[in-house]
C-alpha cells in the first residue's frame, strides 16, 4: 500500500529565513554611501579622495594582517570593513594629513572591532572608535578645516596631506570655523540654504545633508535599517530646540540649523543604525535614538565642544544590552514579573 506523501514539513527552529545576506546587506548600505562620497569629492577635491580611500585601504589591511597572525578568519568579502572604511573617512576633515587617517583605521579595526570577536560582536560603531582615538591624539588637526568648492581643488593638494608620520603639518589656506562652532563660540549663524545643500566647510560627512537624509531614506524603504532611531534622534531634538526657544530670551539656533548643520544627519542615518552595536527591539531602538537626540542637544548647546554626535552615539553604544534588557519582549504565554 502506498501512502500519500506528506504535506507538512517539520523541522527544528528557526523557520523563518532571511532572503539577504550580510553582504547583500552591506552592498545596499554601500550603494546609499556612494552618492555621499561622491559629494565629498566634488565639495573638497582630491584631498576628499584620498582620505577614503586610505580610510578603506588602512581598514582593509589592518583585518588583514589581524586575521594572518591570529589565526582567525575574520571574513573580508561580506563589505563590513569596506562600509567601516567609508564611514570613518566621511567623518575627518579634509586637511587631515594622511598619515593620522592610516592610524584612524587601525585603530577602527583593532579596537572598534577585531578585539571583540569581529563582525557581529563589536558593542561600539568602529568607524567612530578611530575617530573618537584620533580626536583624543591628534585635537589640533582634527579642528583645521579646508575650504569647500576650492578653485583649485581637483589639480592641488593641501600641503598638510602628504605630512611625513610624526611630524607637525603645514596648512594653507584654512578656512574659518564650522558652522556649530561658529554659533557657539561667536554666536553666528550660518546660511540655512548653505547647511540645506551641503556649501559650507567642515568634515567630508558634513557635506549635502538632503542627500545623506535621502539616502537614509532609501535604506529604510529597501528595510535594511530601523527608522525608529533616526526618528527618535529628529524628535528629541526638534522637540527640546523648540523648548529652549521658548524658554530663553537669547539667541538659540533654529530647528533647521541643529538638524542640517555638523554630522547629526550622518551619524543619525548611517552611525545610529549600526545593527550590532544598536537595541534589536522596536521600543528599543526608540528609546536609543531619543537618548542620542538627548545627548547630541546637550553637548552642542551646554558642552565644551560644538558637536557631539560621536560622543552621544558611543555613550549609547555602551548602554544598548541594558536597554535590550529593561525592553525584552516577554515570550508567548507568560506574564511579566
Amino acid at each position: 500500500m502506498n501512502l500519500p506523501e506528506p504535506k507538512l514539513n517539520i523541522a527544528s527552529s528557526p523557520h523563518l529565513k532571511c532572503g539577504l545576506s550580510v553582504r547583500q546587506i552591506m552592498l545596499q548600505v554601500l550603494y546609499a554611501l556612494i552618492p555621499v562620497c561622491f559629494f565629498a569629492v566634488y565639495a573638497f577635491g582630491l584631498s576628499a579622495l584620498l582620505i577614503l580611500m586610505t580610510a578603506i585601504l588602512s581598514c582593509l589591511l589592518t583585518e588583514k594582517v589581524f586575521n594572518y597572525f591570529s589565526g582567525q578568519n575574520l571574513n573580508s568579502s561580506d563589505l563590513s570593513v569596506i562600509i567601516t572604511g567609508v564611514l570613518f573617512g566621511l567623518t575627518l576633515p579634509p586637511a587631515l594629513p594622511l598619515w593620522m587617517v592610516c592610524v584612524g583605521g587601525f585603530f577602527s579595526i583593532s579596537l572598534g572591532k577585531f578585539i571583540f570577536g569581529g563582525l557581529g560582536f563589536n558593542p561600539f560603531n568602529p568607524a567612530l572608535v578611530g575617530r573618537a582615538f584620533l580626536q583624543a591624539a591628534f585635537p589640533s588637526a582634527m579642528t583645521q578645516w579646508s575650504p569647500a568648492f576650492a578653485a583649485d581643488r581637483f589639480s592641488s593638494l593641501p600641503t598638510s596631506s602628504l605630512t611625513f608620520p610624526f611630524f607637525s603639518p603645514e596648512y594653507d589656506q584654512l578656512s574659518s570655523a564650522t558652522p556649530l562652532a561658529a554659533l557657539k563660540f561667536s554666536g553666528s549663524n550660518s546660511s540655512e540654504m548653505d547647511l540645506f545643500l551641503g556649501l559650507n566647510h567642515g568634515s567630508l560627512g558634513e557635506t549635502c545633508s538632503i542627500l545623506i537624509l535621502c539616502c537614509g531614506l532609501y535604506l529604510i524603504y529597501r528595510g535594511l535599517m530601523n527608522w525608529r532611531i533616526p526618528a527618535g534622534i529628529f524628535l528629541v531634538i526638534i522637540l527640546l530646540t523648540n523648548i529652549l526657544s521658548f524658554t530663553s530670551e537669547e539667541l538659540q539656533p533654529s530647528v533647521f540649523f541643529m538638524m542640517f548643520s555638523g554630522g547629526l544627519m550622518l551619524g543619525a542615518m548611517f552611525m545610529a543604525t549600526d545593527p550590532v552595536a544598536s537595541p534589536i527591539t522596536h521600543w528599543g531602538c526608540f528609546v536609543y535614538g531619543c537618548i542620542i537626540g538627548l545627548l547630541i542637544f546637550i553637548i552642542r548647546i551646554w558642552g565644551g565642544m560644538p558637536e557631539g554626535v560621536m560622543y552621544a552615539i558611543l555613550l549609547a553604544n555602551a548602554i544598548s544590552p541594558h536597554i535590550d534588557k529593561l525592553f525584552q519582549p516577554v515570550p508567548f504565554g507568560r506574564k511579566n514579573a
